[in-house]
């Protein structure tokens, strides 16, 4: 993304658990690369103004471990803007066009549960904001093939598929990334791992923080939605396909695509399912779920 190429980033669950986690120290970055210098307008229904807005995108990168006080953090912090409102509500998206000014090339983030995805994009058609805009959806894109199918009909109604990115943000971490060459840059590891050298692999998620305030997203996704079937199946294809075979990002889709239809499907008997200590007690879960 080039300062060029959009007029500003809207992000739809701004003050959301991916944003305070993800988001705000990976707009810092931009802005330290020089790619971004457009505004950042957030939209949620929290009843916050924008310096609640701000104080929000200020903790989150203390809980980074960054300084918000640098040359970099503080003018991400100054390309802020907070629209609060219903995601239901038409005038919503109207306090958002006005938020975003004369500029038609709009990039959106849906940093929100699947369910609003369709919504969200008929919101920002209404308000007229739809022509030159594209939009990057977070997983899990629906909870099933048919509801994926069904949500990607109901995007293209408003967007063109050039123009919609889906999105998983596992994808771009360095210890992920950082496999592609310990595996086809390395002369000396990469002819031994195959099957007749490895016996098994085994990939563990291991996060330092736990359900935390997404009880009530959690209690409807669970774990194999929330990540087994988007992060956990791309490692895995990423630390079992072939080297691509032509150039490009395509190529390398293709070769991980080839290792996914190749896996034999998981069966009831192949998974041991488990539920965090005190999940129950967490807010917004259901106190009978088996989540």
């Amino acid at each position: 993304m080039t300062t060029n190429e959009v007029d500003a980033l809207v992000i739809f669950g701004a003050t959301g658990d991916l944003a305070k986690i993800e988001t705000f120290p990976a707009l810092v970055g931009l802005v330290q690369r020089g790619v971004l210098n457009v505004p950042v307008i957030g939209v949620a229904k929290s009843g916050w103004g924008l310096e609640q807005f701000r104080d929000y995108a200020t903790a989150s990168l203390r809980l980074n471990h960054m300084d918000p006080d640098t040359e970099a953090a503080r003018k991400m912090l100054g390309l802020l803007r907070y629209v609060d409102g219903d995601l239901d509500d038409d005038g919503t998206y109207k306090a958002m066009s006005d938020a975003i000014g004369a500029g038609t090339r709009v990039l959106y983030y849906l940093e929100v549960p699947p369910p609003l995805f369709g919504r969200i994009a008929q919101g920002i058609s209404n308000a007229g904001r739809a022509g030159d805009a594209r939009v990057m959806v977070e997983k899990p894109f629906g909870h099933d093939l048919a509801s994926s199918r069904e949500l990607n009909a109901t995007m293209h109604k408003y967007f063109g598929e050039e123009a919609i990115f889906r999105v998983d943000d596992w994808l771009a971490f360095d210890p992920v990334e950082n496999v592609l060459f310990a595996r086809f840059a390395n002369s000396v590891l990469e002819p031994l791992l195959n099957r007749t050298h490895v016996e098994s692999i085994q990939i563990t998620m291991a996060e330092a923080f736990d359900v935390a305030d997404r009880g009530r997203f959690y209690d409807r996704t669970g774990a194999i939605n929330d990540v087994v079937q988007n992060h956990m199946l791309q490692v895995l294809a990423t630390v079992l396909a072939d080297p691509p075979d032509g150039e490009g990002l395509a190529s390398w889709r293709d070769a991980k695509s080839r290792v996914v239809s190749a896996l034999r499907p998981l069966t009831p008997e192949d998974v041991v399912r488990g539920q965090y200590d005190g999940y129950h007690d967490v807010d917004g879960v259901d106190p009978k779920s088996t989540t």
